[in-house]
């Protein structure tokens, strides 16, 4: 009979603990969202509900426009995406197999803005954009987030260990810097592109700071911050509030499920080359 290891009993009981602490709101806020007001506000909480609320969605949608808020978010999120993911990727490329004067400063210089906390600059950009005349626009949502040192650094990590003689080999058969790119190094790297990808798209997603201080129209307005105007227009029926937040936080959440694999493997293999 195999003794019991109490240390790896105490370490799965306290893992489990902090399962249930993390996962217990977001499940209460899904099944909130198919119950009564009377049911959400009793205590103690109701877990199960006999009769779900479907109808609380269809009250979300009418009583403000989700639509316009799920349209905006995608589409800020999609080219701040590809167009910082395709600045990264050819930031990185430059980093590791080009040389060039200014090099070695150009990278303390960017590697130092790392260290500078997004909200530092956050109003010199707002009123950077307020004097180009892009509040309310998509333009001004996107601006500030096209390009990411972060990602850049990332990607440098990864292509750095792809042999450079690739590079070389490459450059001697004719090819140019161009066709390395997109035939060679792109295909190699696509675990790395796609994390990349990922993490910038659910970090446009989930956006709420700066879209909150440059839009100030409802049609403009992005989901989280659509959700913070809903939850004080609808007052006290907490119903709603849980239904609107469970339709801000699903589709990332389900996108987090599908791709899960994916994230924790290029996060992992590039933990492993640095």
């Amino acid at each position: 009979m195999k003794k019991i290891r109490w240390g790896v009993v105490v370490a799965y009981v306290i893992l489990a603990i902090f399962a249930i602490i993390t996962v217990f709101p977001f499940i209460y806020m899904i099944l909130g969202g198919l119950m009564s007001f009377q049911e959400t506000t009793t205590i103690p909480p109701t877990l199960w509900h006999k009769n779900p609320q479907w109808s609380n969605y269809a009250k979300v949608f009418s009583q403000a426009p989700f639509g316009r808020y799920f349209l905006n978010t995608f589409i800020t999120a999609s080219v701040t995406t590809i167009v910082s993911l395709f600045n990264a990727l050819l930031g990185a490329f430059a980093m590791v197999n080009l040389h060039f004067k200014g090099k070695h400063f150009i990278q303390i210089i960017l590697l130092s803005l790392l260290m500078v906390p997004g909200e530092a600059i956050i109003f010199t950009n707002y009123s950077t954009i307020a004097q180009m005349g892009l509040l309310n626009t998509y333009i001004g949502l996107v601006l500030p987030f096209l390009t990411s040192v972060f990602y850049m650094y990332y990607l440098q990590s990864y292509f750095g260990s792809i042999s450079k003689t690739i590079y070389k080999a490459s450059m001697i058969d004719g090819a140019s810097d161009w066709e390395y790119i997109w035939r060679i190094l792109v295909p190699m790297s696509k675990g790395g592109l796609f994390t990349v990808g990922l993490l910038s798209f659910i970090s446009g997603w989930n956006s709420f700071l700066w879209p909150l201080l440059v839009t100030n129209e409802d049609s403009m307005r992005l989901l989280n911050n659509g959700l913070t105007a809903f939850t004080s227009d609808s007052g006290s029926e907490t119903q709603l509030q849980l239904a609107a937040a469970t339709l801000t936080v699903l589709p990332i959440l389900i996108l987090y499920f599908i791709f899960r694999k994916q994230i924790i493997r290029g996060v992992v293999r590039n933990d492993l080359k640095g």
